[in-house]
């Protein structure tokens, strides 16, 4: 899995607003790129919703968020659809970004349940990495964006 101080590796992949999101091009800005196992199961939906939910807030600490599961684009894409997404989803069903990044489980060939917060220089300076308590990637998100405020974002300028 990738640590803290690791360079981010860089990837490529359609969103479902069909956009592609390079994480080289969103340097300049924190990235929170979190993995969940599977699109549509009781702990992704909630995690996601927590996301949905708090996704203007991340934005006002400095951060864009983009979520990937192993799942197809047009998994993905139903998921947002129906749970009212607006965030970055990536269907990684060939499991390139998820590989690269170290995150899938050996045997079940799926997403762990991992976030990493992204420097603007794309050095990884944080990682979370709870299965179950699904409710804690947001918090422990949130609680480190206030700590460590972005330069140019609400909480740095307070």
């Amino acid at each position: 899995m990738i640590a803290v101080g690791e360079l981010a590796p860089d990837f490529a992949a359609t969103d479902c607003h069909g956009q592609t999101v390079r994480l080289s091009e969103l340097r300049g800005r924190r990235v929170v790129l979190f993995f969940f196992p599977r699109a549509f199961t009781v702990g992704c939906t909630i995690e996601n919703r927590a996301f949905r939910d708090n996704h203007e807030r991340i934005r006002s600490l400095g951060a864009e968020l983009v979520g990937v599961s192993v799942d197809t684009l047009t998994t993905q894409c139903d998921f947002a659809e129906q749970e009212g997404i607006h965030f970055a989803l990536l269907g990684d069903d060939e499991r390139r970004i998820s590989r690269s990044w170290g995150v899938l489980w050996p045997i079940l060939n799926i997403d762990r349940r991992v976030t990493f917060i992204i420097g603007a220089d794309g050095v990884v300076e944080h990682v979370i990495h709870h299965e179950v308590r699904v409710y804690r990637h947001l918090d422990d998100v949130l609680k480190y964006l206030q700590a460590h405020p972005a330069p140019g974002s609400d909480s740095a300028s307070a």
